[in-house]
């Protein structure tokens, strides 16, 4: 198994993509809106990867988070929040804010699970931090550690409920950060004390979370030289050690333009340093080769990682589609009238 999550180029498979796939078997792939037309096909989708590899835990991924990070829309699909209203809430109501969360990822689950999706990239426990570029900003639970632990454990626990494992980002936090890395790296220039702040959502959930993503983001205080996805430090140090994480880790998207180097340059790196998988989005199947020649076989260690990660999380978990339907529209009236109160 290639230890390695690849994106899809539409909205079915090509010839080619269907033979690659099916040659070096990737761990998983993730799915954006070039990805997602409609209910049937999403599923039709889904269901190929299984059929391509026999596994119905198949790691099949999207960014579903609500708010501006939604893959799959209205009007086929629901509407969610992004993070900052239940924030918001924590403000007045606590345990309504963390009952409001838990039932909006469970209806946003839902979605997912009838889909066929099996992970959802999503809850982003990052610690918002005023006067930090807002490629974060209102997808932050809070500025507060301890509440965004808590509102993330709640969608941890909602995603479960529907028959999706969650994944918590960007390690070892990127609330902090003053540039998007998408396109370019950030410094991080806070001392390893003010980053305990950072870290302590991720620490509070390591125990609890399955899957975690890395941030491509430099941090002096831990590591002057490389960013944290390829920074065997801040990996062994930092995520490993002082945060506790033993869980499934991958890289955010290899191809952001945070990190130099070649696709299976950058790719090799980030596992080298202690990453399980590497995240590549864009489908293009030059840098899915080059991946699949420069990391050609997932260690044990990772893969009992996947393993364990994946385990209950299959195409037998989904509900019936008017179960799913029911239950859904209840989550949806709780959350609203939770959120209703502020």
């Amino acid at each position: 198994m290639i230890p390695a999550i690849f994106g899809l180029s539409g909205l079915t498979l090509t010839d080619d993509e269907r033979a690659f796939f099916r040659d070096c078997d990737p761990a998983g792939y993730i799915l954006f809106g070039r990805n997602v037309d409609n209910r049937a096909q999403l599923r039709a989708l889904t269901d190929e990867l299984r059929g391509l590899h026999g596994r119905d835990d198949l790691f099949i991924s999207i960014d579903q988070e609500g708010g501006r990070v939604a893959r799959m829309k209205p009007p086929v699909w629901a509407k969610y929040p992004a993070g900052e209203p239940f924030a918001r809430l924590y403000d007045v109501a606590p345990s309504s804010a963390i009952a409001a969360a838990r039932a909006n990822a469970e209806a946003l689950g839902l979605d997912l699970a009838q889909a066929g999706i099996t992970v959802d990239c999503w809850p982003c426990v990052d610690v918002r931090e005023p006067g930090a570029h807002d490629v974060i900003g209102d997808r932050a639970l809070g500025q507060e550690p301890m509440r965004v632990a808590a509102l993330g454990r709640a969608i941890l626990e909602g995603l479960e409920a529907a028959g999706v494992a969650g994944v918590i980002k960007h390690m070892p936090g990127h609330g902090r950060a003053g540039a998007d890395s998408h396109k370019e790296l950030p410094t991080v220039h806070a001392d390893a004390e003010a980053l305990e702040r950072d870290i302590a959502p991720f620490r509070a959930l390591a125990g609890r979370a399955k899957i975690g993503m890395t941030g491509h983001i430099l941090f002096p205080a831990w590591d002057a030289d490389a960013p944290a996805t390829q920074s065997p430090r801040i990996i062994a140090e930092i995520i490993r050690g002082a945060i506790g994480f033993d869980g499934l880790l991958l890289t955010d998207d290899i191809d952001m333009q945070a990190l130099s180097g070649t696709i299976p340059e950058r790719s090799a790196r980030a596992l080298a340093a202690g990453c399980d998988l590497v995240l590549n989005c864009w489908a293009r199947m030059e840098d899915m080769v080059g991946i699949a020649q420069a990391c050609p076989t997932m260690g044990e260690e990772s893969a009992a990682r996947l393993a364990r990660a994946m385990e209950g999380f299959g195409s037998g978990t989904f509900l019936s589609a008017d179960l799913a339907q029911e239950r859904q529209a209840e989550c949806i009236a709780t959350r609203d009238a939770l959120l209703g109160l502020v």
